[in-house]
């Protein structure tokens, strides 16, 4: 089995993501008033309510990602059963259902005097699209700043990946309805497979041809080529975003902080909830710690790309899902800043092996 190793570091854009989400916002909100008949033309460029612009900057976002990924590593999946079950019962049980709760407690309930009332329902439905599909490619780089395990990273991703080829779907569905919103289903499963399974294919496709004619040197040359291309999809994705939510920001700069609010709830819950059944069942701490950091961690180029085609660019549910890019840097290093400060604190029920 060909294994990734995990990441050793964070390059300068993982490092300073937040600040390029923050330039991004002034960027998309300045572009979107000088220049607004462009992007309402680009708003309108669509396929069966898809938009296609953000489609190819999606794709070129994923496709690298994915490619990264080598489901070979399913073949490991047994040798460690446990930090897997937890990993899989917190993304897949726990992480959606109780964002959909914390969107219900804070959104709909206790921040609504502060929020626009015709966005109530959009915002929640940006939070559980968030939380609704774990993170592929920022782990690699959690796992490698905890020293985690890299071939149980690896298998872990590779087996959620291959989840969310079928249950992304079915569990965004599930959770709009129980949270009474309105699920236009035919644009979802368009969405599914235009954001994962058609992206998928392609990156195990790319993956095998520059594998056969090269190893692993070729693949990683390339990948570290077509790096800054899919960083500038991101960013152009986001500028795009903002400059239709521009007027909305304007008016009501405290939504962002507000929806900041479950977001980082439930990332520390679903970490430390991931991290704490881990040592009950004295599971490695570097087999652990990557768990922790999996179980708490969002694909938010996905949740961003859905709830654009879901939703449109001026709904809430994009604004949230790109709270959630925002504060993904600075939330997810401390929470490997815990997970490595309490190793002594862990070792005492759990081996370090």
């Amino acid at each position: 089995m060909r294994s990734e190793p995990a990441a050793v570091g964070m390059g300068m854009f993982e490092r300073n993501l937040t600040w390029w989400v923050l330039g991004c916002i002034i960027a998309g909100v300045l572009l979107g008033r000088v220049a607004p008949d462009f992007f309402q033309g680009l708003g309108r460029m669509k396929l069966a309510e898809v938009n296609l612009p953000v489609a190819v900057l999606i794709w070129l976002m994923i496709i690298p990602m994915l490619a990264k990924v080598d489901f070979a590593a399913l073949q490991q999946v047994g040798r460690h059963a446990r930090g897997i079950g937890v990993t899989l019962g917190v993304n897949w049980l726990v992480k959606p259902f109780s964002m959909a709760l914390l969107g219900w407690v804070f959104v709909r309930h206790l921040f609504a005097p502060w929020l626009p009332a015709e966005q109530i329902d959009s915002y929640i439905a940006g939070l559980i699209l968030l939380a609704a599909a774990p993170c592929t490619a920022m782990v690699f780089v959690w796992s490698g700043l905890c020293r985690g395990d890299a071939t149980f990273t690896l298998s872990q991703v590779a087996l959620n990946d291959a989840i969310m080829l079928v249950a992304f779907a079915p569990l965004v569905g599930l959770l709009l309805g129980l949270s009474r919103i309105v699920v236009p289903w035919d644009t979802l499963a368009v969405s599914v497979l235009l954001f994962i399974v058609v992206p998928v294919i392609l990156s195990q496709l790319l993956r095998r041809l520059l594998m056969a004619r090269g190893g692993r040197a070729r693949l990683d040359a390339a990948m570290q080529r077509v790096g800054p291309a899919s960083l500038a999809a991101l960013l152009l994705t986001l500028v795009l975003l903002f400059a239709f939510q521009g007027p909305q920001i304007l008016a009501q700069p405290r939504v962002i902080v507000l929806l900041a609010v479950p977001i980082v709830i439930q990332v520390y819950f679903n970490a430390l909830l991931a991290y704490w059944l881990n040592r009950h069942l004295k599971v490695a701490h570097c087999v652990a710690g990557p768990s922790a950091l999996i179980g708490a961690s969002n694909f938010f180029e996905l949740a961003v790309a859905t709830a654009i085609a879901l939703f449109g660019f001026e709904s809430g549910a994009a604004l949230a899902t790109v709270v959630g890019v925002l504060i993904e840097v600075p939330v997810m290093l401390s929470v490997v800043a815990i997970v490595n400060r309490s190793r002594p604190w862990y070792a005492a029920r759990a081996p370090l092996t």
